[in-house]
C-alpha cells in the first residue's frame, strides 16, 4: 500500500509540474503576442507617464506624421497626452518632410490635434520658421500660429503677426503685420 501511495504521489507531482509548465508556456506566448496586456489600463481620473515615446499617425495606410518625445504623460480625464522635448515629422502629399521641434506639446487623443509651445522650429529643405506657439488641426492638416513668426530661407527673411500652413497644398499664408526682404532688393 505504501508503494501505491508513493506512485500516486509521484504521478500527481508529475501531472502538476507538466500542467504548470504548459500554463507558463501558454501565458508567455499570449503576452509576447499582446505586449500591451502588460501595461495597465489607465482608469478614469488617473494618469500614466512614459519615457522616450514614439507615435505615428496614419490614414488609409499613408503615414501623416511621426512624433517623438523624451517623455509623455497621459491624462484619462482630459483625453490628452502631454509631451516634453518633442519632435514631429509631417509628411506632405508630395512626399516632402517638415520637421518641427519644440519644448512642449499636447496631443488631443480623440482628434489627434496638437497644441505646441516653447522654442518652436519648423523646417523643410528650403525654409526655417521660428515661433513660440502653434496648433495642428489633424482633420484639415493645417499648422497655424496666432503669435508672431519668423521665416527665413535662401532668398527671403519675413516676420508676420500670424500664419497658416496647409500641408495638403504646401502653401503658407502670412497675415497681420508682415515685414521682410525677398531676394537682395525687394523689401516691404
Amino acid at each position: 500500500m505504501a508503494n501505491r501511495n508513493i506512485k500516486i504521489g509521484l504521478i500527481s507531482v508529475i501531472v502538476v509540474t507538466i500542467s504548470l509548465t504548459v500554463a507558463v508556456f501558454i501565458g508567455y506566448r499570449y503576452v509576447s503576442k499582446n505586449p500591451e496586456k502588460l501595461i495597465p489600463v489607465v482608469a478614469d481620473g488617473s494618469s500614466i507617464t512614459i519615457e522616450k515615446i514614439h507615435q505615428t499617425s496614419t490614414k488609409n495606410g499613408v503615414v501623416e506624421w511621426n512624433l517623438d518625445a523624451s517623455s509623455a504623460t497621459y491624462s484619462a480625464d482630459n483625453k490628452e497626452a502631454f509631451f516634453k522635448d518633442l519632435s514631429v515629422t509631417f509628411f506632405t502629399k508630395d512626399n516632402q518632410k517638415i520637421l518641427l521641434t519644440a519644448d512642449n506639446g499636447i496631443l488631443k487623443t480623440e482628434s489627434n490635434d496638437i497644441e505646441i509651445s516653447g522654442s518652436i522650429i519648423i523646417k523643410n529643405d528650403e525654409y526655417l520658421l521660428k515661433t513660440e506657439k502653434i496648433n495642428y488641426e489633424h482633420d484639415k492638416r493645417i499648422i497655424s500660429s496666432r503669435v508672431p513668426v519668423e521665416i527665413s530661407g535662401n532668398s527671403l527673411n519675413l516676420v508676420a503677426s500670424s500664419m497658416t500652413i496647409d500641408l495638403n497644398t504646401n502653401k503658407a499664408e502670412l497675415s497681420g503685420k508682415v515685414e521682410g526682404i525677398i531676394g537682395d532688393k525687394i523689401s516691404f
